[in-house]
């Protein structure tokens, strides 16, 4: 039987999930299984984006089949060519022998590799920018080579402002009823699901993945589409903000992830005593046993943790084989910018502390703490001082702002510190006005119910604001309760312009008024406060109003937003600044050597091409 899921009125998931999967390309554990999205568009030209996993590919034909009940396709994006999102194309051409494949040149030689029907005869084939319409829909193509296979693209819908992303922004985990990010605790349960699915299929390809983002940056962007996971329809700033920092190898957050080998236990026991001298000093970890963890959640905590601990016996005159295949898995994936110590164990030569420096050593900007521990056999009494000295080396390189406060001392009587004026909570509110025929509204961050009996609500708005002017004039206005799920354009709609010299309504989608005939803000919004002005106070800067409330009704149940939830959670993060550099990118895949000349004889590390498949920078 089907089952489909409505992504927009013509748009509809027609994937499947895997929960009998154990291990994801045959490497990584999905215990709660995974996802294969595939999307239809119903246009004048109906449009698939991708397919499934041949595990689903029964139920992926049935769901097709309801979702188009009875057209016939007319042309089928191929985004990536990984068989878990291509294994059903074949079948897909001898079901609709009519449908047109649009793909790149560089899918077009890997699908004459995977399939033995006439590929030729029926691609249409696009390049970076080219654009295919389907009627109400226009489609434009942006390459993503390395993201994570060299012939990756992703499509962009620039009607509805959607990004179907191919393999980025994907998840681990089956969908389990849900489709969109916001109907889950995305942060609570699947965050760590799309680190880990991050760092262990993309994670080698930062400079890739920093590269579309880049590209990404100047698309306004109201849904991605994955080909994994779950569909981002709100709060898409989380998940862009993580993936600038995992592709710029920037740690999420500062703290120690501890990660040892250990046979009878004195390898395990020096680490946990190093963890408890941190935690005294108010320093956060995670430790992991990395004979019973699995390699990709190791992986996946150091692209989380700025600083790393690698504790491991020696074994074989070489590092521990669970501990090894961690630490190539690191440099494999191309692990950076951390802060990394080590502790070696070794009854008779412990060796594998300084092979464990010489394979990390490889990778870029990785800084060891000097205070290398080495013991023999256990950890004795006259060592302790060594754990200390190397706990205290952690902390040295860590922010002031990384040590958890375990007390609060007391303030100094009298002074005055304005930081603590941020503690307190703040909301965010559009307030809206009309003086005449002219509309117009500003962002707010002080709005609060005063009193119940009469029902009356105080606003402060900064004189500067042109909606000041007319709520002091008219003695009316809304305050639209800016919601969560609010996108950053808003803001930048109703707070990085004046309504003196511009029609912030100008380019809205909706034209929504409550009774007194003012506009309010639908988008974003969890409810709407109608008020007349009962009294105003002059405090310099702003103004306090003080109103009645004339009307009040809720547009969602979406949590309202605050200050700092907006700087954490809506506006964009500044992406990381990089210098110019002179040298030379893989027109295949993306790499660049940096350096005035290519050698001769360059090898690319990534798709392995030469020379020739080079051009400058």
């Amino acid at each position: 039987m089907h089952f489909i899921k409505k992504v927009k009125d013509d748009l509809i998931w027609v994937g499947a999930n895997d929960r009998r999967l154990s291990h994801f390309e045959g490497v990584y554990s999905v215990p709660y299984g995974v996802s294969y999205n595939s999307y239809l568009l119903l246009d004048e030209k109906i449009v698939i984006f991708d397919t499934v996993d041949k595990a689903v590919r029964k139920r992926f034909f049935e769901n097709l089949a309801e979702a188009l009940g009875g057209k016939k396709p007319d042309y089928f994006i191929m985004q990536h060519m990984e068989p878990d999102h291509s294994a059903a194309v074949e079948e897909l051409i001898t079901r609709y022998p009519d449908i047109k494949i649009v793909c790149n040149a560089r899918t077009l030689e890997f699908a004459k590799q995977f399939y033995s029907f006439d590929v030729d005869a029926r691609v249409q084939i696009v390049a970076e920018g080219d654009t295919l319409s389907t009627g109400r829909h226009n489609l434009s193509f942006v390459m993503a080579p390395m993201v994570h296979w060299p012939e990756v693209m992703v499509t962009y819908d620039s009607t509805d402002h959607i990004l179907f992303s191919a393999d980025g922004f994907g998840c681990f985990g089956a969908l389990n009823g849900a489709l969109f990010a916001d109907e889950v605790d995305f942060a609570k349960d699947y965050m760590d699901e799309a680190r880990r699915y991050y760092t262990n299929i993309v994670g080698k390809y930062g400079d890739q993945v920093m590269a579309l983002l880049k590209k990404a940056s100047g698309l306004r962007i109201d849904m991605i589409c994955p080909l994994h996971g779950f569909v981002w329809r709100s709060n898409i700033n989380d998940i862009l903000s993580k993936y600038i920092l995992w592709g710029s190898y920037a740690p999420e957050d500062y703290g120690v992830m501890i990660a040892y080998a250990s046979v009878y236990g004195s390898t395990e026991n020096t680490a946990e005593i190093l963890s408890g001298k941190l935690r005294d000093s108010g320093i956060r970890t995670v430790m992991f046993d990395v004979s019973v963890t699995p390699p990709s959640e190791v992986v996946s905590a150091a692209f989380r943790w700025s600083h790393l601990v690698f504790a491991s016996t020696t074994y074989n005159a070489g590092i521990f084989v669970a501990m090894e295949a961690v630490i190539n898995d690191l440099v494999a994936h191309n692990i950076q910018k951390r802060t990394v110590a080590i502790i070696e164990n070794g009854s008779w030569a412990p060796t594998s502390g300084g092979l464990i420096r010489e394979h990390l050593g490889k990778c870029e900007n990785i800084t060891f703490i000097d205070e290398t521990i080495s013991l023999r056999s256990s950890l004795k009494a006259g060592q302790l001082s060594e754990i200390d000295a190397m706990a205290n080396s952690i902390i040295a390189t860590m922010p002031a702002t990384a040590v958890v406060k375990q007390q609060i001392e007391p303030p100094v009587q009298s002074s005055v510190d304005m930081l603590t004026m941020f503690k307190l909570s703040y909301g965010l509110f559009v307030l809206t006005a009309k003086d005449g025929d002219k509309d117009n509204g500003c962002i707010i961050n002080t709005a609060a119910q005063i009193t119940e009996s009469p029902l009356r609500v105080s606003i402060a708005v900064n004189k500067a604001n042109f909606t000041h002017d007319m709520v002091l004039k008219t003695g009316k206005f809304n305050i639209s309760i800016l919601s969560q799920s609010v996108p950053f354009r808003v803001f930048e709609q109703f707070g990085f312009c004046s309504g003196r010299d511009t029609d912030k309504f100008a380019s809205s989608a909706y034209s929504d008024r409550s009774a007194n005939g003012i506009r309010y803000i639908p988008e974003g919004a969890n409810g709407v406060i109608s008020g007349q002005v009962a009294d105003s106070y002059d405090y310099g800067t702003h103004t306090l109003f003080i109103a009645d409330v004339t009307q009040a009704f809720i547009i969602s149940g979406e949590p309202s937003t605050t200050y700092q939830y907006y700087f954490d959670n809506i506006k964009p993060k500044p992406q990381p600044k990089t210098e110019p550099k002179q040298g030379f990118v893989c027109k295949v895949c993306g790499y660049e050597y940096e350096g005035e000349s290519l050698p001769e004889d360059f090898v690319c590390p990534l798709c392995k091409h030469g020379p020739a498949d080079f051009e400058p920078m």
